[in-house]
This record gives structure tokens, sequence and C-alpha cells, in this order.
């Protein structure tokens, strides 16, 4: 029996991606039918029993029509007779003993996401390596670099502890600076790693949500960089840390540095009650095993107050009229907190973006035995897209678009439509190894290694060539593409502290920058890349061509990993940025080549 059946068609299913509650779904089937078969829908509810609906037999096979009237996740498959079948590769129907249902992802019926986001450009910036201006004091129990271009402290201390305290001087004014270098790569969205006073260099372990870390700046200067921001068209998110403080901080207090009693001092302190201690005070949860980061209690009122109340962290600061927050670790955040922390930003701001760090596929992800509801309409707008980072990276250097092309087919199956839009699409963060060195392909597994190993010309010739396809795919995607400082400039490191590299401000790589400036000149020219749908025109195991489309305008980007050459026909001319060259009416793929073409010509 021949069936066909993808939800990423719309003859299949009448709404891509997640629906709206009460939203009116049809199911279509479509095969020849025998008189001894029938076509049931098994359809559950996560965590209840399946239902078997009757599929309606039609001319060209059978239908459903669903209305869901709550939020929720939804898994269903097809059941022919006494065989089953399932999603395959692709999401194109399988039959198998060993079905993988496909979902349905209901949201609110009043969910939406920030249209100010969807078509811009993101900058990451990892404020203490970005740009120094001035002078700068790091204060006791930390050391200042004299050399900007100095590697990073990776090594232990005596007691085998890393303790990050080494400072390069990055400042709020710094970033100020640059702004016209910024604003030169059309970035519409800085986001910024912690900021608030910290004893660390990278400030995950904060010590006052309400004062800007001294070494950064003042508050004033966080306003000032926040108005700069505004005039060219920026804005800011912040990184909300709330799942765990520093030993070190107002409100744990471990060495006594603040005027405050903290929990680590005493059982009568305020903020006693944030922490879960195992046996007072030297035995208490900590984020990762990681002692210098007792774990917060985001059950405890007074803990949820603080952060989320009228006089809590998070309008504090949305009164400088930032764009947002990015959540850290927000698969470790109850979903009970995330929703008043959404309540709480979208109260002062509805338009503001709350976007979490989750490393999977979001709509689904099971952590800590809960399964979590990031995406039916009370916690995050969106979330950074890990997933597609490793699939770009894969189809870059494996040569073969099958995961690439999984994912992508799996993210706009899962995901509704304005989440899509929405994704923090990601090369490389201050998490990761940098994105050139991923891509030459040499594997280091040790610090002292790490800190003196970079790529040889013959293998960064190969990187670079390697992340222009991949940096066509980060700018043509559903989702805004997020740089992470200095990646546009061609530099390298290997994981925490290598990718946290002071910017080479005076080591560009004039080749690699020119080519982001392209893309981003493109992509900013373009409002198809803001909220078109995503489609594939063609693919094989070493090529991809897909297009975005709005009204009269079309982009069309391929990447081609194989010896072999494609024709590509189309009407008309379409213009390519990167090459500087006009087509009309067909265009030949070389091998191993990657562009982006458009009707609309940039100049």
């Amino acid at each position: 029996m021949d069936i066909y059946y993808n939800p990423l068609d719309r003859r299949c299913k009448s709404i891509l991606g997640g629906i709206k509650q009460n939203e009116n779904l049809i199911i279509r089937v479509y095969g020849e039918k025998t008189s001894a078969e029938s076509c049931f829908f098994v359809l559950r509810k996560d965590e209840e029993a399946a239902q078997f609906l009757s599929m309606e037999e039609t001319e060209n096979g059978w239908q459903i029509q669903l209305s869901l009237p709550e939020p929720g996740l939804f898994f269903y498959h097809f059941k022919f007779g006494n065989r089953s079948a399932g999603a395959g590769t692709f999401r194109n129907l399988e039959f198998s003993e060993h079905i993988t249902e496909y979902q349905i992802l209901v949201y609110s019926d009043d969910f939406t996401t920030p249209d100010w986001f969807k078509g811009g450009i993101m900058y990451q910036i990892f404020p203490d390596r970005f740009y120094r201006s001035g002078d700068v004091s790091v204060g006791e129990g930390k050391w200042l670099h004299g050399d900007w271009n100095e590697s990073p402290e990776f090594r232990p201390n005596e007691h085998g502890k890393v303790l990050n305290n080494d400072f390069f001087g990055g400042n709020l004014r710094g970033i100020a600076e640059k702004l016209d270098y910024l604003q030169s790569l059309h970035v519409t969205v800085l986001y910024l790693n912690p900021i608030f006073e910290a004893f660390s260099n990278h400030r995950y372990d904060t010590g006052d949500y309400k004062k800007i870390d001294p070494v950064l700046g003042t508050e004033e200067d966080f306003a000032y960089l926040v108005s700069e921001c505004s005039k060219r068209g920026i804005r800011i998110l912040l990184d909300g840390v709330f799942n765990h403080t520093g030993d070190d901080s107002r409100y744990f207090n471990k060495y006594g540095r603040y005027d405050e009693l903290g929990a680590y001092q005493s059982k009568n302190s305020k903020y006693y009650a944030w922490y879960n201690f195992k046996h007072f005070p030297d035995k208490y949860a900590s984020w990762w095993g990681i002692d210098t980061l007792p774990a917060v209690n985001e059950y405890c009122p007074s803990y949820i107050d603080f952060i989320t109340g009228p006089d809590g962290v998070l309008r504090h600061w949305m009164k400088y009229d930032i764009g947002g927050y990015r959540l850290d670790v927000a698969d470790e955040l109850p979903d009970e907190f995330v929703v008043r922390i959404r309540e709480a930003v979208k109260q002062k701001n509805p338009d503001a973006i709350v976007l979490g760090e989750v490393w999977e596929d979001a709509s689904n992800k099971i952590a800590y035995s809960r399964r979590r509801k990031y995406f039916q309409g009370k916690e995050l707008d969106s979330v950074m897209n890990y997933p597609i980072k490793d699939a770009i990276i894969n189809f870059v250097t494996c040569n073969d678009s099958t995961m690439f092309r999984q994912t992508v087919a799996t993210l706009q199956d899962n995901y509704p439509k304005c989440v899509l839009d929405s994704l923090m699409n990601i090369l490389g963060t201050h998490d990761t190894v940098r994105i050139l060195t991923a891509l030459g392909g040499v594997y280091v597994y040790d610090k002292e290694t790490m800190s003196r190993t970079f790529l040889t010309p013959e293998r960064r010739a190969e990187a670079k060539e390697r992340l222009k396809a991949a940096t066509v795919l980060l700018f043509t995607l559903f989702g805004v593409p997020c740089i992470y400082y200095g990646d546009e400039i061609g530099m390298e490191g290997y994981s925490d502290p290598f990718c946290r590299f002071p910017f080479a401000w005076d080591r560009m790589d004039e080749e690699i920058l020119s080519h982001y400036r392209n893309l981003c000149a493109f992509r900013s020219a373009l409002g198809v890349f803001k909220d078109s749908e995503y489609t594939e025109l063609y693919a094989d195991s070493n090529c991809i061509v897909f297009e975005r489309r709005k009204g009269t305008e079309v982009a069309v980007a391929y990447v081609n990993r194989g010896h072999n050459k494609y024709d590509l026909k189309f009407a008309g001319t379409l213009y390519d940025p990167l090459q500087g060259r006009a087509y009309t009416n067909s265009c030949t793929i070389l091998p191993f080549a990657s562009s982006v073409l458009s009707n609309i010509q940039i100049n």
C-alpha cells in the first residue's frame, strides 16, 4: 500500500508546526484504500492514554479535523489495519514496529513573540574581553592582565581551584565606544554576558543583582550604553542568572565581604531560606557541585519576590528600556518560576523578549524528570538554537546534509511559527569551542595543550572555507543569527577559557570580516528573513538549496559540499551579494560552493 504523509506539506497538515488552542486543524493522509483496511489517527496527550480516532475516507485517502481546546503537548501516529506508521526520515511517513511519533504542540491563543526581534542580527559580548576604555581597577583578590592579547588564566591554584579572577578590563564604556563597529554589522540586538557585581571574570557567580560590577563601570555607564544603543536601533539583552548566586555575594556572604548578614553566616539571615543546606554551613547544594556557586531555592517566596516582584531585579533593570533577558540554564529553573519571570517582564514591557538557554529540542524537553512547557504561552518566547548549531557544523565538516535536513524539518514540525522566527541561532558562544577552531578539525583535550594550539595556515584555510558555508546557513535560516564576538574576525580558541580571549582589534582577518559584513548587509536589507517560511527546493546527500519568500521578495540559499555541479533554474534575474554577480534564468552551483541569491539588488 503506497501511503504519503508529511506534516511539512500543507496538503497533509493544514497548519505547519505548533497550533493555537481551538484552532481548526486538518490532517490528510494520501494513499490507495483497500476494503479490508481503515485508517485510525492515534492521538495522545502527554502522560495520558491514547485515543483511536477513525479517519474519514476521501477520494485520495483519509482525513480528520481536530480542534484542541487546551495548551499542551500531543503525540500522534497512524494505524492501518494491524500496521503502525510514524515519523521517518525528514518527517515522511514510515511503517515500523517501533514507530517514532509525530507531535503537535498546542499553545495558548494569546501567545505571541516580539516582532522587533525577528529578522534582526544579534551580537554576543563577554564584557571583560571586548574593549577597555580608560583606566580599570579590579579590586581585592583579582588581578589585571598587563597585555590585552595574553591568554586567559586556566591553571588551578594551590587548592586545585580555578578562580577565574584574572581580568582584561573590558568595560561598558568600551562597548559604547565600539557601537559604530557593531552598527557597521547591522546589529539589532546586543546580548551581554552577566554585568552585575560578582567576584569572577565571567560573573555567573552573582554578588549583587542590583549593582553593576565596578570593574565594568557604573549604573550611569549602563544607562549611557542603553541610550547610545537605542540611537542606533540596537536593543540590549541582559543575562539573567537566577539558578545560583556566588558564595561571595550579598546573599550568601561566605567570606564576610558584604555589610549584610548572609545565609552562610547565620540561620537568622533573611537570605537563609534561599539556599539548600545539607549540613550548615559548609554543606549546601550548588550548581553542578561547584561550591562557589551555591544553588538557589527558586520555590522560596522571598526569593521569587526579590527577582520578580514590583521592586525586584527584573523590573529594576527594565526601567532602562532593555530588550529583555536571556535566562541562564533555563532548564534548571522550575516552570512556575519561569512563568513568574515572564509575567514580570511582560507586565513591565509586553514587547520585551524572554529567551532561554536550552541545548535540546525545547518543545518536548524533559529536565529533572519533568516535561517542560516552554512554548505553551506562559514561559519562554524562544531559546538558543543549539540543535541547528550542531547540525550546521556536522554538514560542513562531514559534507553530508542528512543531519542538517532532519534537524530543520524537526524544528519546523515541532515549534510554533512565532518561536521559529525568534530562535537565537548560533555557531558558537562563551560555552563552546570557537567556530573556526571547531571547523579546523584539530582535536585537543587538555587545557595546557589548548592554550598553545592554533590552526596551521593549511588547516585555517580549510576552516575558513567551511565557515563561509556555515554562515550562509546561519544568516538565511528561520530565526535570528547571533555572532559571538570575534568570530567575525577569525578568532580561534578551544573551550572555556580559550573561547574567551580578548577581541583581537589589531589582528582582524579582513577576508572573514568582509564575508560577515556582506551577509549582514544582505540580511538587513531584506524583509524576507523576518517571518517568511523556509522551503526546501532541492537536496541530496551533499547539497541543499532552499528558499525564503515573502510578497515580491525572494532569497535562495545554497550550500554544496560535494564534487558535483548543479544547474539552478529560475525566471528573471537574481543577484549574488557575496560574489558581486547577477544571473539571468539560471546559475551553476559549483563543487564546494555556497552563496545566497535574491531578486533584490543590494548596493
